[in-house]
């Protein structure tokens, strides 16, 4: 897969327009929007996944860094905001419009979790378990990898910050990290909530449905009720927002396990449109209604394709 094609369907995997997408290959037309969100904590938005960035006297912390072309971009915003380092990256899962900027960003420490590491460095096929939703994800050099991983949690204590990276196993990927401000309360959920409509899960990646909703829910059960949501992509949000995206996700997932319990295909589910009623909000050019059933279907049959693929 060429690099214009890789742009173009990682403007899909960012959930926007198909028009967009074929735009946003031109990156010198992105531009890096900064919002202060609470406390030392800011969203950077451009093309792929959203930036938080915890800016202090002991230097620069940012969640996900989008794509390399965009890396001077993203160095000039931050220094728009302080002349301090840049010292961490943390990646939130291992999605390259979320980690593309690791390598030109490898002057910092990055940090992730274990298997973000691992699908880093061995070649992938991002997919919702079928053949209608895939792609590749090349692997990536040594540079651009984490070089500290973990395996449940790890605490960063920057800029009067006790930053915590709290792993949420098997949601958007297996390599999922939700990461917590808690002096300037803000939470980063990565992919595990997004605003562009019904979510893409990687399948393939190690993600499910099941995951996304305990992660979710988890997390709201010892998050502050005021905190303020950084999503995967979308504006900036609160728990009042996730709160009807996770109860969406599990009264999707209830309908298409009767449909699969009573012995129905994916066809037959499909063209039975037993998820109309979330159509008008969450049904989009990216995760269509149908795509969502097929990846709700390939979850809970089992029907996954290998996850880590080597080439």
């Amino acid at each position: 897969m060429n690099y214009a094609t890789r742009v173009l369907l990682l403007g899909a995997l960012a959930g926007v327009a198909s028009t967009a997408s074929a735009q946003q290959q031109d990156f010198s037309k992105v531009e890096i929007k900064v919002t202060k969100v609470s406390g030392n904590v800011y969203m950077l938005e451009g093309s792929g996944g959203n930036i938080a960035a915890s800016v202090g006297d002991d230097g620069i912390v940012i969640v996900d860094d989008q794509f390399a072309p965009l890396a001077d971009k993203i160095r000039a915003a931050l220094k728009g905001l302080t002349t301090k380092p840049l010292r961490f990256v943390i990646n939130t899962h291992y999605h390259f419009d979320h980690t593309g900027g690791n390598l030109p960003f490898n002057d910092a420490t990055i940090v992730a979790h274990d298997n973000v590491r691992k699908r880093l460095a061995t070649a992938n096929v991002l997919g919702n378990g079928g053949s209608a939703m895939k792609m590749d994800q090349p692997a990536n050099p040594k540079e651009a990898l984490p070089v500290v991983t973990f395996s449940n949690d790890v605490t960063l204590h920057v800029n009067g910050e006790d930053i915590r990276a709290l792993h949420a196993p098997s949601g958007h990927t297996d390599g999922d990290s939700i990461v917590f401000f808690p002096k300037s309360n803000v939470v980063h959920f990565g992919d595990d909530f997004v605003r562009y409509g019904f979510p893409f899960i990687d399948i393939n990646g190690g993600g499910s449905s099941k995951g996304m909703i305990a992660a979710l829910e988890n997390a709201m059960t010892v998050l502050p009720k005021d905190v303020k949501v950084i999503p995967g992509h979308g504006a900036l949000a609160t728990l009042d927002d996730v709160r009807p995206f996770v109860t969406m996700l599990k009264e999707t997932r209830a309908v298409v396990e009767k449909g699969v319990k009573a012995g129905k295909t994916l066809q037959q589910l499909q063209q039975e449109k037993v998820l109309a009623q979330w159509d008008k909000q969450y049904s989009g050019q990216f995760v269509s209604t149908d795509l969502f059933i097929e990846t709700l279907y390939n979850e809970l049959t089992g029907k996954k394709t290998a996850a880590l693929v080597k080439h």
